[in-house]
């Protein structure tokens, strides 16, 4: 709601740091480093969200990985302790133009973020088993997305006096603009990935908060949905209804509309805040400074993740490009052509006109075409050994439902015609074989995806998770050898930085055993759930591809990192321990060079324990973002917008996806600027 000049602001923090435990002295924290870190976020942080401003204040949080982004939203819906106490306030939430159920600021400042703890979640309850979705409707707690909507998730509701509950015209502009009108009365636990994450932003725009924070809003999201959410968001914002604070990766396009920035550094402090303009012209002019030698770079502030800031996102497409094109990184094209072009081998996936339905709602292959001089129908699609697949298609088209076809955990892969390592599900008269069974599937599939992610318990640690690639359930006991515990080993190593939360972060922390080359303690004091978001995400990555299964499926594997990360992931996904990245080399005049690739020193030793994708594994890749899409993908599958009738469509690259605009246009015919 719209507020009369004077008021003080929603949200006031004055000089706060904060914690995440009471903070206490470091030799007292030192005994429990593993379990307890307690570093102080954002020291002397001030910051105002206004309730009347004559311009507008529409906020966006940026920052690399690990920077902080999340924790900063939580800090503005009062999470975590503030020193002094005082430092942060809601003054606003106590006049009188507030209504009464909004005056405390875990009601009047709502939180969508992509986890499923926190602010993420469907439902009362997560599933225990990732076919659970595809299960049919029986418990009365299974609400349809109707009734998510309009909060009716209680079997006895209560309402307070002043609730009138939510505005019809509202409810059906929502709806209509995040496109959800045909899902109403789907159970919750139906949606897709991407359909869920455009509920959890209508369930919170409904609430009609005083303040919207949006982490990351666009992860997960298909292009179309992109430019149709986009400026649903800033018709909020103008009407400061509610108002909006984002988080955004440093690759990520700033929509038009935000007008103000905080950017973070890797140290979980603030490195710049302001008006956008004046920030990414800072921002800029440091760029520029370091990768000329006139400025020293800082570690804290790493120029790397600032080489794709600065792209915007307009009604008409992504326009703009990064801030230092020449520190863009990729994996070599002389590995992805040699992968591209490896001779195939027998077919991994066979699927011979697959069409899943639920009654008389159809998920996928809801088409005809003709192939051979036949009508056919359904899906019809072979992934050999050596091949590279992308899968693409809008929210809805049935991607995570191909995954679930080809992991084994969907129930009609029993009655569909669908051949996994050249076998049925089902007995076959006269083949002599016996049938496919699960077990067999899920050890021959390394599968990393949102779904796992919802799923895999947070209460194990961090070496457990990666262990569980060679177990039969998340937390059964792994068939693990010598090479295989050589290869965990290797890769918590390789990717310590990333995964350790104390790693080169908070070094008083830290204990004897920490210090000790080579150490991997720290990966077995550490839970799922203590790790960051991006974090999490890169461990199920490893998890996905280090049993080298032989086939390897990624889907939206890489979202939540940041381009630095996520091109450390990209290059182990070819290369294992082969290769590394060596960033900004300097020149004799003191400029810097790109990145480039360079033997590791085990490579040079001989000494690799993890090696890249081989030509006898598949990769299948889903993704909405091209530049999470591994340079290797050469063969693509389009689905088509759900009941349109249109069949698929197939296509080859003629290069790396993430380096083309014309080739992800082809794919998608989405605008993408120059």
């Amino acid at each position: 709601m719209r507020f009369p000049s004077g008021t003080p602001p929603i949200i006031r923090i004055a000089n706060g740091t904060f914690y995440r435990h009471q903070p206490g002295t470091v030799s007292a924290l030192a005994s429990h480093a593993h379990t307890h870190p307690n570093p102080a976020f954002f020291k002397d942080l001030t910051f105002e969200l206004p309730a009347h401003s004559k311009t507008p204040h529409n906020w966006c949080i940026v920052g690399p990985s690990l920077s902080g982004k999340t924790t900063l939203l939580q800090v503005l819906r009062g999470q975590h302790l503030a020193v002094p106490p005082t430092a942060r306030s809601y003054p606003c939430l106590s006049t009188d133009e507030v209504p009464y159920h909004l005056r405390t600021p875990v009601r009047a400042i709502q939180y969508v973020g992509f986890d499923s703890q926190g602010g993420g979640s469907l439902g009362p309850a997560v599933s225990t088993y990732l076919s659970a979705r595809y299960e049919s409707r029986r418990e009365i707690t299974d609400f349809s997305l109707r009734d998510f909507l309009l909060g009716n998730m209680q079997l006895n509701p209560s309402k307070l006096p002043d609730d009138k509950g939510i505005d019809e015209a509202l409810f059906g502009r929502v709806v209509a603009d995040l496109r959800l009108h045909e899902l109403l009365d789907l159970p919750v636990t139906f949606l897709s990935n991407g359909q869920g994450r455009r509920a959890r932003i209508a369930r919170a725009l409904l609430t009609s908060p005083e303040v919207l924070l949006l982490d990351e809003p666009f992860m997960g999201l298909d292009p179309p949905t992109v430019s149709g959410l986009s400026p649903l968001l800033h018709s909020l914002a103008e009407k400061a209804s509610p108002r909006l604070v984002l988080s955004a990766r440093p690759q990520d396009p700033l929509p038009e509309w935000i007008t103000h920035l905080v950017y973070l550094r890797t140290d979980a402090q603030v490195g710049v805040m302001g008006a956008k303009d004046v920030v990414l012209e800072g921002l800029r002019k440091y760029v520029r400074g370091v990768r000329n030698g006139k400025l020293a770079e800082d570690e804290t502030l790493p120029v790397h993740s600032l080489s794709e800031m600065g792209k915007t996102l307009t009604k008409g497409g992504i326009i703009g490009e990064g801030m230092a094109e020449d520190f863009s990184i990729s994996v070599p094209q002389t590995h992805a052509e040699a992968a591209a072009s490896t001779k195939l081998g027998e077919p991994l996936v066979e699927m011979d006109g697959c069409t899943v339905q639920y009654r008389d709602k159809i998920a996928l292959g809801n088409w005809t075409e003709e192939k051979d001089g036949k009508t056919v129908r359904g899906l019809h699609w072979k992934v050999r050994r050596g091949e590279r697949w992308g899968v693409f298609g809008p929210n809805g088209s049935g991607k995570t439902t191909i995954v679930s076809l080809l992991c084994s955990d969907h129930p009609q892969t029993y009655s569909l015609p669908i051949k996994l390592f050249g076998r049925s599900r089902l007995p076959e008269p006269g083949s002599g074989q016996r049938p496919l069974t699960f077990w067999d599937i899920q050890s021959r599939v390394g599968h990393s995806s949102p779904e796992i992610h919802q799923h895999m318990p947070r209460n194990l640690t961090i070496r457990q998770v990666l262990e569980s690639a060679w177990a039969n359930t998340f937390r059964s006991t792994p068939a693990l050898d010598a090479v295989a515990t050589e290869q965990v080993e290797a890769t918590l190593r390789w990717f310590e930085q990333e995964l350790n939360p104390t790693s080169q972060k908070h070094p008083q922390l830290a204990t004897s055993d920490d210090a000790a080359m080579g150490s991997i303690a720290w990966a077995k004091d550490y839970m799922f759930g203590e790790l960051s978001f991006s974090a999490q995400r890169i461990l199920l990555f490893l998890r996905a591809i280090i049993k080298h299964p032989d086939v390897v499926v990624l889907d939206e594997a890489f979202g939540g990192m940041d381009d630095a990360v996520r091109d450390k992931c990209m290059l182990f996904l070819a290369y294992g321990e082969e290769k590394m990245y060596s960033l900004g080399a300097k020149q004799k005049d003191g400029s810097l060079t790109g990145a480039t690739v360079v033997d590791s020193p085990g490579s040079r030793a001989s000494n690799v324990k993890v090696t890249g994708l081989s030509d006898q594994q598949a990769l299948i890749c889903i993704s909405h973002v091209k530049e999470e899409v591994p340079d290797c993908v050469r063969e693509w599958l389009c689905l088509p917008e759900a009941n349109t009738g249109l069949p698929a469509r197939f296509g080859r690259l003629d290069g790396p996806l993430r380096t083309s605009s014309r080739r992800w246009a082809e794919i998608w015919g989405v605008g993408q600027g120059a």
